[in-house]
């Protein structure tokens, strides 16, 4: 895992968002997979800030959607849904052909996994997955536990992803939890970890000690060949880079 230590957010999600046009240049298709919260906001207007002076540069650009509450509306403020398609994938152009996004107003939300596991077997593997850290090492809604599962799932909520500032504005509270599964996130070609601000400083420490455990499941991109730690200096504090 390579780190760089951002002053503060903006220059953070400035670098983050060059380095996804980046590899947009190389591969024009690029499948991307879109985390929600607050830290990537900045890089995503950015980016429909870029595709406003060159929209071709975008025409091909596939998204997938990380994760999302369930039992909330998709259009409800809090969700992930409206957050994405508010900063990201409306402003990029993306049609409904290169989107896939979990669905929370589903049956059977199982099945609903299952439909996704069958479109990422179509698209293939993800080129550039971003990320948040978790207060409690979560990726994605991927939650601490005794064992981790590898794709789409249905998943419980910790109190602490109950808490989350996504959820302020919501209209009701989620039951559950919808995401793609960490061997969704390990076999992604290249990995952007975006952590800011100082309520992530202990979650940030505890991932620097590179203990490898299910109980922090961000500590296990430890084992990914291509990972980046983007932080700013209120996540990061005294923070010094691995050797």
């Amino acid at each position: 895992m390579t780190v760089w230590i951002a002053d503060d957010q903006e220059a953070l999600n400035r670098e983050a968002a060059r380095r996804i046009l980046q590899a947009l240049t190389a591969k024009p298709g690029l499948l991307l997979c879109a985390a929600g919260g607050s830290t990537p906001t900045r890089a995503y207007q950015l980016l429909a800030e870029n595709h406003a002076s060159n929209p071709r540069a975008f025409q091909s650009l596939r998204i997938v959607k990380l994760d999302e509450w369930g039992g909330i509306a998709m259009d409800d403020p809090g969700s992930c849904e409206t957050q994405l398609r508010k900063f990201l994938v409306n402003p990029l152009g993306v049609s409904v052909d290169r989107y896939v996004g979990l669905r929370n107003d589903v049956e059977t939300p199982e099945l609903e996994c299952e439909r996704i596991r069958s479109r990422l077997a179509t698209e293939g593997a993800i080129d550039l997955c971003v990320l948040g850290l978790g207060i409690n090492g979560h990726l994605g809604m991927n939650e601490p536990g005794l064992s981790l599962q590898l794709g789409p799932h249905v998943a419980r909520l910790s109190e602490i992803s109950l808490r989350h500032p996504m959820l302020a504005n919501s209209h009701t509270q989620p039951t559950y939890g919808l995401t793609l599964g960490m061997g969704d996130i390990m076999a992604s070609h290249e990995i952007l970890l975006l952590v800011s601000g100082a309520n992530k400083r202990d979650p940030l420490h505890r991932l620097m000690q590179r203990a490898i455990t299910t109980q922090f499941p961000a500590s296990l991109l430890w084992l990914h060949p291509n990972c980046h730690l983007l932080c700013d200096r209120g996540a990061a504090q005294a923070l010094k880079p691995p050797p």
